[in-house]
């Protein structure tokens, strides 16, 4: 009955140690995705940023279509698409809901050029240069962004990249913790056995090696419950939020989860080293307590 009751408490606790160990690798793991998305989530704001370049009445079509394809050529644009000042007047007049040209007689907008910028370009200092350059054609009017917009979203980025840094050192140093405690209150029930096995002259290799295993087994598991959990995650997250898989990238999921695994793999092995060794140098009258 003893035996039974020992099995069974074993199965509990090592139950318990994968489950703690793979809800703190979905938390790593989230986190993983935060770090790996920041980057590309700050780009697609940055590129969604933009100018217009304003054109003259007077400017001819062939004028419009070469610097749009100089535009096109140039390596801070993304995308440019012209916009005639009739599909302007269309626009507006449905944003305003009534026939603005019929009320004045006559069309006042001008075409324009609309400019996506490259991530890497999205800054004040090369918009201010691009600019420049521009306003030197004859036909264009003027170059139109907004410039503290542009300014404001560089810097909310630097602050944000700087507080998830320092959030993911915190949180790893505490999931290190946490999984390390688990894993030596699990071995704890067996201190006893890991000094008579040491005291009878069993080496501290022979010893330690089948509670490393076990621990590296634990972080498999663990590791592989954390994936499915941070996929079904994704999964729940880009039903409510479709633009979320615009930034997902396979290879790099992929490597996401498969540092999950060899993480757990790493500290719960790492971890049930580190018990087993602390309970060899200590006496025995010190494991009563």
């Amino acid at each position: 009955m003893s035996e039974t009751l020992a099995k069974r408490r074993i199965k509990s606790s090592s139950a318990t140690v994968i489950i703690s160990l793979a809800l703190v690798l979905f938390m790593l793991g989230l986190l993983g995705l935060v770090v790996l998305n920041a980057r590309k989530l700050s780009n697609h704001i940055k590129e969604n940023i933009g100018f217009q370049v304003i054109l003259k009445d007077t400017t001819t079509a062939a004028q419009v279509d070469g610097l749009q394809q100089e535009i096109s050529a140039s390596a801070f644009a993304k995308s440019v698409v012209h916009i005639t000042k009739e599909q302007a007047a269309e626009k507006l007049k449905t944003d305003l809901g009534e026939d603005f040209i019929s009320f004045l007689g006559f069309n006042p907008l001008l075409s324009t050029l609309d400019v996506k910028l490259n991530a890497d370009y999205a800054n004040a200092d090369t918009l201010v240069e691009i600019e420049k350059s521009l306003l030197q054609k004859p036909f264009v009017k003027e170059v139109v962004y907004h410039k503290d917009m542009i300014k404001q979203v560089n810097e909310n980025a630097k602050v944000v990249s700087l507080y998830i840094l320092i959030f993911s050192g915190l949180l790893l140093i505490v999931a290190i913790a946490l999984i390390n405690n688990t894993i030596r209150l699990s071995i704890y029930s067996q201190r006893f056995l890991i000094r008579t096995m040491y005291l009878v002259g069993a080496t501290r290799v022979f010893i330690s090696k089948p509670f490393i295993f076990k621990g590296i087994r634990q972080g498999i598991v663990s590791g592989i419950l954390a994936g499915v959990l941070l996929a079904g995650f994704l999964i729940l997250s880009t039903n409510y939020i479709p633009d979320l898989l615009q930034l997902q990238d396979e290879n790099m999921l992929a490597l996401l989860f498969g540092g999950i695994i060899l993480l757990g793999i790493f500290i719960s092995g790492l971890s049930a080293f580190l018990s087993v060794m602390r309970y060899l140098r200590l006496k025995t009258s010190d494991l009563y307590f």
